[in-house]
């Protein structure tokens, strides 16, 4: 009996090891099925907002199976996560309001060149020279003007006359909103940094409202707070189909075809930090493929009214095609210089 004991002793060692080893290899395995499930979620970090693009990014999680988590942000804001994250991002998709963001995070060198099969989908002014970015709707900048007040014929040629005195009071914009500072870069390339400059505190002299975004400053435009804004196209067609024709403010494009008549584009690109790099250039094509295309297009009860760049779309009948629209001679990648427009914007005690 007292040689029986160490062999018990030897038995209980081994099967506790045996019982030790068959759970680590059961939290091993856990471990991969979680990290199997979570392989196929994408992080888009997103500066288009959620009532514009979530619908179609749910249409993506049903079609292909594949999840997506949104963070959704503005855009200038999101831009500056992604190049303070640099390489730990655990963004695998950005998709910006415009290309002057896109370009800023592309200078970094942080995107992947996309494949052929997405780029090819818009025209070349619509991507990165580089393949690094790839727009998927246009954008074109108006100004909302009330009509109660104003008709087209009323308002100047060119945005700098509403740098006249006469607009004193009568003028709102939303500054921290990232396509008014796309339109701001491209003043800037378009007439240079002297310019640009001037046409900023002409309008500060002017004592313009400040509004959080483009939907705010649309509607202070309908309420009458103000006479013009500037804002992007779309914003009007929303309030439209809501409110019904009686909303009291319509598109006007600068018939001068400055940068207040740009045609800019929400586009998107993949970070090369990416874990998920094929499913975000999925959610790519996705996008410029024809079911989302006519989604942007408004060719669903969400009606986003934006213009498609993928070929053989028909734009919504609401809308003045691309081709005749008079816009700026703008190659859209040299709007990269957020960070120059940023410092402009601060230096003028605009943000």
């Amino acid at each position: 009996m007292f040689h029986a004991w160490p062999h018990r002793f030897a038995w209980s060692r081994a099967s506790l090891l045996v019982t030790l080893a068959a759970t680590l290899l059961a939290v091993v395995a856990l471990a991969a099925c979680v990290g199997d499930e979570d392989s196929g979620q994408l992080t888009v970090y997103s500066g288009r907002a959620e009532e514009l693009v979530g619908p179609i990014i749910t249409q993506f999680e049903e079609d292909t199976g594949v999840k997506v988590q949104v963070r959704y942000g503005e855009t200038a804001q999101l831009a500056a996560t992604i190049l303070e994250e640099g390489k730990n991002s655990p963004a695998d998709v950005f998709w910006a309001q415009d290309a002057g963001a896109l370009g800023a995070v592309a200078k970094k060198g942080l995107f992947l060149e996309l494949p052929d099969s997405v780029l090819e989908r818009v025209e070349k002014r619509f991507r990165s020279p580089k393949g690094q970015w790839v727009g998927i709707t246009g954008r074109a900048r108006v100004v909302a003007y009330n009509t109660q007040k104003l008709t087209e014929q009323d308002l100047p040629d060119s945005i700098w006359g509403f740098t006249e005195p006469t607009w004193k009071g009568r003028i709102g914009w939303p500054p921290t909103n990232g396509s008014f500072q796309a339109f701001v870069t491209a003043l800037r390339v378009l007439e240079g940094e002297d310019r640009a400059r001037e046409w900023l505190r002409g309008i500060q002299a002017n004592e313009p409202k400040a509004y959080r975004n483009n939907t705010t400053a649309l509607l202070a435009v309908a309420a009458g707070e103000v006479d013009v804004a500037f804002v992007n196209h779309y914003y009007l067609y929303a309030q439209l189909k809501e409110q019904g024709p009686s909303f009291a403010a319509r598109n006007y494009s600068p018939r001068a075809g400055d940068a207040g008549a740009m045609i800019n584009v929400a586009g998107a690109g993949v970070l090369k930090s990416s874990k998920h790099q094929d499913g975000a250039v999925q959610l790519l094509g996705y996008m410029l493929a024809d079911k989302a295309q006519r989604f942007f297009a408004g060719d669903s009860p969400d009606d986003a009214f934006e213009y498609p760049l993928a070929p053989g779309i028909p734009t919504h009948p609401k809308l003045v095609p691309l081709s005749q629209l008079k816009s700026p001679n703008l190659v859209l990648s040299d709007l990269e210089d957020l960070d120059g427009t940023l410092e402009i914007l601060r230096e003028l005690g605009i943000l």
